[in-house]
């Protein structure tokens, strides 16, 4: 009878975290109430696949990257957490903070400890393209988007809103050249970029990528859409000599295993 009981609650245990994450997941993704999108991209209104996909800017949900790469969050957070493999989270372009929020969900979940989430963003928007020095960015707007500067106050703030702002959450305030080389951070399990452009791809991969373990996984949030990101990831491989397997999320972001 006790290994039945046992069955059940761990069957239970496994349900009951599925829904509330799934129910976080919802709620980062502004799904829970159907925001409109911003009037940068056009005059849509709110449009359940364009969010699914991360093909809009909400105005009022804490990511932009939609369910399916909000999904890949949260699937390959538990992948390291299942396997064993060791060390923190990391997103470098962080918005308002809702794949990290979902990566602290996820430890907060399964009641891990251990690990700390980082959450690196200039918290200024980005930065001017340096074109002198990095060709691919030359013509690149990003910077001047209002909409894509973001206070670290506010993403505390949502942290906050998901009773997730703790000691596990740490931020790194500053551009990545200046802030990621000299950041203390032993070990990585999960790596995700977010930075768009060739500059700030480049600095996170050259400063993190040897810290993550064998078995984690690096995530490329807009490989397939935005060209400079995508050459930065093909250049930094090529110049490891790294032919790694790179695995389509949702036509927008890759990912793939460090061996």
């Amino acid at each position: 009878m006790k290994r039945t009981d046992d069955t059940y609650l761990t069957t239970e245990r496994n349900r009951l975290i599925n829904k509330h994450l799934e129910l976080i997941q919802d709620c980062i993704c502004g799904l829970i109430h159907e925001d409109a999108p911003l009037k940068v991209l056009g005059n849509a209104p709110f449009d359940l696949q364009t969010r699914e996909y991360g093909w809009d800017w909400p105005s009022m949900a804490h990511t932009m990257i939609g369910k399916k790469r909000l999904a890949n969050v949260r699937a390959l957070t538990e992948s390291v957490l299942g396997n064993k493999v060791p060390g923190d989270l990391i997103e470098t372009g962080v918005w308002r903070g809702g794949a990290c929020i979902m990566m602290r969900a996820v430890l907060d979940a399964y009641g891990v400890t251990d690990r700390r989430v980082w959450v690196a963003d200039s918290f200024e928007g980005l930065p001017p393209p340096n074109q002198e020095k990095y060709p691919a960015d030359t013509g690149d707007t990003f910077h001047t988007y209002d909409e894509l500067s973001v206070s670290m106050e506010h993403v505390m703030g949502n942290f906050s809103k998901y009773g997730l702002l703790d000691e596990q959450v740490v931020f790194l305030k500053g551009w990545f050249k200046d802030t990621l080389p000299t950041a203390p951070i032993q070990q990585l399990a999960l790596l995700r970029l977010d930075g768009d452009m060739y500059e700030s791809t480049m600095d996170a991969l050259e400063a993190l990528y040897d810290k993550v373990s064998p078995g984690g996984f690096v995530i490329i949030d807009d490989y397939h859409v935005v060209p400079a990101c995508k050459q930065a990831v093909n250049d930094f491989l090529t110049s490891r000599a790294l032919n790694p397997e790179l695995k389509e999320i949702d036509g927008v972001g890759i990912y793939w295993q460090v061996p």
